[in-house]
């Protein structure tokens, strides 16, 4: 495969004019009648000789204890190779593995100058670019806790975060996101400054003007205060006297990650220093990655699989090329990546232009075209071959796994959960079993339970997966109802996923799959789409339950591009509205299919307007779900996993 190499530019140090800021609080101790100590934290080897400039510290070894440890050892092994390629911001800024570790060491202190405390909350909502890796580094070098979200979630959603995380300053992608935030955020609730990743702070609205006492700081102010203090403390004995540096510990949290989700309020995952080093460590039997691949990366950046990727894929000397959902196919051809990371939409994506691209072609063409892919197709149902993506966050639709495989691209299936850091299995380049989500990753184990009895099942019984390790979270922040529902006392993860373990063959066809974890539905309602996005369906459910036009409704759309629904229509209701409607005769009985699938749109886009995800392909059925038939418990709640079950064919029919 050609490589592209990027043209070089330098990194953004632009030096503005130091700002005013308010003096920063610090828990302090005493160390004579005249003077304090301020107390930080920091991580234990990017910072060594913070450590070792105190009495009472040792150096620290070159033993990763924190995330940001990384940047040390990769700026030593790297230095001057490009780390980041991010061509679709102003500038656009390829930056050496060098120039990160001193962006991130800057930031670090710059926001220790500004008042951030160990252990605060940081609330970083901003997509993709090289200024997210920076802050979101910095902060946690800097002994912070980030609390992490996309620019494109809801003004409600991003405050319902913020407060809940009780975070106290706020990171944002630029002024457009800020104006967008501003006045529910200045009202609602207490931010002690703000930082601008991008953009510059006279574009900001005149409600940054109205609330001076908030502080707002550029990206590059950040920076720039960060490097005048580790100059000054370096220089100057006395100036570096007035801190004690304590090392951030593995199990100290280092970010909060909340769950999406349309019922109910996101959790908060806290996730440790040791659950991200675990997959830093152990993600390369998945990733082999060498010095010089380049991946490219579209994920967002809070996204748990995006982020586990990037860390570990910093510490091999990789090239990160970042784009975009709009400029993937171009920037496909131009950088021509070793790796792209991502979840199985994009993959189904790929697939679908592939297949469209065919049935537009010339007959001749289109003829060879499908005739290789019939050829190649039945020779891999015998011989694997192994070349170029990795997918994770729902299941690959067969099909798509199988296209991909035919035509020489390899696509290694993973699963894991927010909770888990997130990668807890994946199929491994030399044992890429079509259909699993592979073995699981070092050090964590596996095992299937029966979802009534909890009793542990054998290999090759279907029951719900749970899962135990250093990947696995420390719990929900503040609730610590929900923790104790999804862990146990021994460590447990319940992963609410079905599945089954492949039982062990020590000779055969079958002897590579021994021990491949399987992923074979849902246990409890959410819903996973091919985007990797969450759904609670109870609350849709709810929502279209308030038509008087259906009697029963069943949201679908595990593993798909978009949402679903088996439908029992009130037959009454629909006839009576098919007549005020003209549809049919003042007389009439019957009603089309058709009809009434327009009719029932119409009412669900009514009663669920204003809700994130959307109904698309709906299947009506006429046979009510009740006890008799097995679709209601005793306690008539309709049993979701039969329905689906009862009408998987057609389902399916649904989304051809």
């Amino acid at each position: 495969m050609s490589k592209i190499h990027a043209f070089p530019l330098f990194f953004t140090t632009i030096t503005l004019p130091r700002t005013n800021y308010a003096p920063p609080r610090f828990r302090v101790f005493s160390q004579s009648k005249t003077e304090t100590v301020q107390i930080r934290k920091c991580s234990p080897f990017l910072e060594s000789s913070l450590l070792s400039g105190n009495n009472n510290h040792a150096v620290a070894s070159n033993e990763w204890k924190a995330v940001p440890d990384i940047w040390k050892s990769s700026a030593e092994k790297y230095g001057d190779k490009v780390a980041l390629v991010d061509p679709y911001h102003d500038p656009p800024s390829p930056i050496t593995y060098k120039q990160l570790e001193q962006a991130i060491l800057d930031f670090a202190e710059g926001l220790r100058v500004i008042g951030v405390r160990p252990d605060e909350k940081l609330a970083l909502f901003a997509d993709n670019s090289c200024r997210w890796l920076v802050a979101d580094q910095g902060m946690m070098a800097s002994g912070a806790i980030n609390v992490v979200r996309g620019s494109r979630s809801s003004v409600e959603e991003l405050l319902q975060i913020y407060n809940h995380s009780e975070s106290v300053a706020l990171a944002v992608d630029g002024p457009e996101m800020f104006n967008r935030i501003a006045k529910t955020f200045y009202s609602k609730t207490s931010m002690r400054f703000i930082i601008l990743l991008w953009g510059e702070k006279s574009s900001l609205s005149l409600i940054a003007e109205e609330n001076k006492e908030v502080q707002v700081f550029s990206f590059t102010e950040v920076i720039d205060l960060g490097r005048e203090s580790r100059s000054a403390l370096s220089d100057s004995h006395e100036a570096s006297q007035r801190y004690v540096y304590e090392a951030i510990n593995s199990d100290d949290i280092a970010t909060l990650v909340y769950t999406s989700g349309t019922t109910g309020n996101p959790k908060g995952v806290m996730l440790t220093h040791r659950n991200l080093l675990h997959q830093i460590k152990n993600l390369w039997d998945i990733v082999p990655a060498e010095v010089g691949d380049r991946f490219l990366s579209m994920l967002p950046p809070w996204h748990a699989y995006e982020r586990a990727c990037e860390y570990f894929i910093f510490t091999y000397g990789i090239e990160q090329v970042y784009t975009t959902v709009r400029n993937l196919k171009d920037d496909l051809k131009l950088y021509q990546p070793h790796y792209l990371i991502s979840v199985p939409l994009v993959f189904e994506t790929l697939y679908s232009g592939i297949q469209k691209q065919i049935s537009t072609s010339p007959p001749v063409r289109k003829l060879v075209a499908l005739t290789f892919l019939r050829v190649s197709l039945a020779y891999m149902e015998y011989k694997r071959i192994y070349e170029a993506g990795i997918s994770g966050g729902g299941s690959l639709p067969l099909q798509v796994d199988k296209f991909f495989e035919a035509i020489g691209v390899k696509v290694q299936n993973g699963y894991g959960l927010t909770e888990t850091s997130p990668v807890i299995a994946a199929r491994r380049p030399r044992c890429n079993v079509i259909g699993s989500v592979g073995h699981p990753v070092q050090h964590t184990e596996f095992k299937v339970v029966d979802p009534e009895t909890d009793e542990v099942l054998p290999p090759g019984s279907k029951g719900i997966l749970k899962v135990r390790g250093p990947p696995v979270m420390k719990g929900y922040f503040k609730n610590p109802l929900a923790t104790n529902q999804a862990l146990d006392r021994d460590g447990w993860l319940n992963t609410g996923d079905l599945g089954w373990i492949a039982p062990h063959h020590s000779i055969g066809r079958c002897r590579n799959s021994s021990g491949v974890v399987v992923v074979d539905g849902r246990a409890k309602d959410t819903i996973v789409l091919l985007t990797g996005e969450n759904v609670e369906p109870a609350e849709l459910e709810e929502a279209a339950m308030k038509s008087s036009l259906i009697q029963q409704i069943v949201v679908v759309g595990q593993d798909k591009r978009r949402l679903g629904a088996v439908i029992v229509p009130n037959s009454e209701e629909v006839l009576k509205v098919a007549r005020e409607l003209s549809l049919i005769d003042s007389t009439s009985s019957d009603v089309s299919e058709e009809k009434v699938l327009n009719i029932i749109y119409k009412e669900l886009k009514t009663w669920m307007s204003g809700y994130p995800f959307q109904i698309g392909p709906i299947l009506l059925v006429n046979e009510p779900f009740t006890i008799d038939n097995g679709l209601m418990t005793p306690t008539m709640k309709i049993r979701r996993d039969k329905v689906v079950v009862k009408y998987k064919e057609q389902i399916e029919n649904l989304y051809k």
